[in-house]
């Protein structure tokens, strides 16, 4: 297939040359460059501005948005072929009559203009490509840097590509289905009217000054996990906060405890928890026992390795107790077994490499076990240009949870920073799977979504998210994140405000 790519030659990005490679490694895929002026660039305020959070935020000089020169096209043939199979347009300038054209969007627009615009406005912008007015393939996009114009635009555009990608080995979905209403009212983040990019960079510059001064001053975030005895009725149930509220998980204020897993395990619940240690900027797994009334003593270390770990994924299988941990900071998933429940945690397996994974998730269902994860794609630094960790769905099958791991054909299945990334375990009700989701399209973990799973095999994965969930009177704080249930008691998290002065002896 003969593979046209539209860019602007006045603005040649290190995105450009990743998704030319990826397209030229494609087996049966010739690819061609359209190199030509489209007038499509931005401001020279915007470019002073990602120099400055370059400096500020230490972000690297090599990322996704770095400008090359053309003599970097080298290696491609800079002369379209004469008809094509297919383009693919950046700019949204190519109208050809007879050959067939994807055009490739942000919240209706072409261009990066296009895609600077939504993320200086705070939106969640909607990457769409289109042929003649029909979608191809369509993602939410999203960051974990919001406020930080230079890393939202790499993370961005990195998933540009990974949708382009998906589109062209025909492994994309279609259109993206509707998302509901939050259950307190609240939509997604307000959509100003749009402006100049400049005015918008001002804007942008001014919220991080603030933002710097609050980091100097709190340990933002600081995450609380919240629980209650559920009386027959979880949150898969009543679909909004109960009126009697959330009791917290006390620490001493020199960490804070997020990711809670519940397991019955012997009669007792036992409460395992993602448990950061401010001084280490790092976390271990510390567990506790749970009663009616609450924690039996506080959270105790039982997992502790060189790299940042979190989501404790426990469960029981064969007799023994499992747990995969998130541990992205290593590049693996990894598959560990309790000799000393809760401690004596040793490794089985590892059933992921070379992968930076999120929130790995494990379900049996339809006769096979399914791993959910989301994932961060290609190389470099955490604000580098390889995209989110939060809006890229990936799938695996296996006939053990121990493996062998096969990826689904289809990956990445979705992507959408409003329901890629798990946020707890799968419950089944009625025959189908209810799967706990992250909608960060605010911030990381901002909500917390309830979808149902509508179809799930080797031909792909299509669900349906039927309530949003956000911190509220009944839930303060910023964030509600993770969702669990075990032996009538149930947890979620969310984020408060710690200051750096409070501490305590622990840690």
């Amino acid at each position: 297939m003969q593979v046209s790519l539209r860019l602007d030659s006045d603005c040649l990005r290190a995105f450009h040359l990743l998704l030319l490679q990826r397209l030229a490694a494609l087996a049966e895929v010739a690819v061609s460059v359209d190199a030509r002026p489209a007038g499509s660039g931005i401001p020279g305020s915007v470019a002073a501005l990602f120099r400055l959070e370059t400096v500020i935020h230490g972000l690297p000089a090599d990322g996704l948005a770095k400008r090359l020169p053309l003599s970097a096209l080298a290696p491609y043939r800079t002369q379209p072929a004469a008809a094509p199979d297919l383009v693919l347009d950046l700019c949204g300038d190519v109208r050809m009559e007879g050959t067939r054209v994807w055009h490739v969007t942000y919240d209706g627009a072409g261009g990066e203009a296009a895609l600077l615009a939504s993320i200086l406005d705070g939106r969640t912008p909607r990457a769409c490509i289109e042929e003649n007015g029909a979608v191809v393939a369509e993602g939410r996009l999203g960051t974990e840097y919001g406020g930080i114009a230079l890393a939202s635009f790499q993370d961005m555009l990195a998933r540009t590509a990974s949708l382009i990608l998906a589109a062209v080995t025909g492994a994309a979905r279609g259109a993206l289905p509707a998302l509901p209403e939050p259950e307190d009212g609240r939509g997604p983040p307000s959509l100003p009217s749009a402006g100049k990019l400049g005015v918008r960079a001002g804007k942008a510059l001014a919220r991080r000054v603030v933002q710097k001064i609050y980091h100097l001053c709190y340990n933002a975030p600081h995450w609380k996990v919240g629980w209650r005895q559920t009386g027959g009725r979880d949150l898969f149930d009543l679909r909004a906060h109960p009126a009697s509220g959330w009791r917290e998980l006390p620490d001493d204020g020199s960490r804070f405890y997020a990711d809670p897993f519940p397991i019955l395990h012997q009669g007792q619940v036992t409460l395992f928890v993602e448990d950061y240690i401010h001084r280490l900027g790092r976390a271990i797994i510390s567990a506790v026992p749970f009663g009616p009334s609450g924690p039996i003593g506080s959270p105790e270390p039982v997992l502790d390795l060189p790299y940042h770990l979190s989501y404790p994924f426990v469960f029981e299988r064969d007799g023994e107790v499992w747990m995969v941990p998130e541990s992205c900071a290593n590049r693996t998933v990894d598959l560990y077994r309790a000799t000393a429940f809760p401690g004596g945690w040793v490794k089985e397996a590892t059933l992921l490499s070379d992968i930076v994974a999120s929130d790995a998730t494990l379900v049996e269902h339809g006769g096979s076990w399914w791993l959910f994860a989301t994932v961060r794609d290609g190389e470099g630094s955490a604000r580098g240009g390889g995209g989110a960790f939060s809006d890229a769905l990936h799938l695996w099958s296996a006939p053990d949870f121990r493996g062998p791991w096969t990826p689904h054909p289809r990956n990445p299945v979705l992507i959408d920073i409003a329901s890629a990334r798990p946020a707890g375990r799968m419950v089944e009700r009625d025959g189908q799977l209810l799967r706990p989701v992250q909608d960060c399209r605010r911030s990381y973990g901002g909500a917390l979504g309830i979808a149902r799973v509508t179809h799930l095999d080797l031909n792909g994965m299509e669900q349906r998210v039927e309530t949003i969930l956000t911190p509220g009177a009944l839930w303060s704080g910023r964030k509600l994140h993770t969702l669990n249930e075990a032996g009538g008691l149930e947890f979620i998290d969310g984020s408060a405000i710690a200051p750096r002065w409070k501490r305590g002896g622990r840690g």
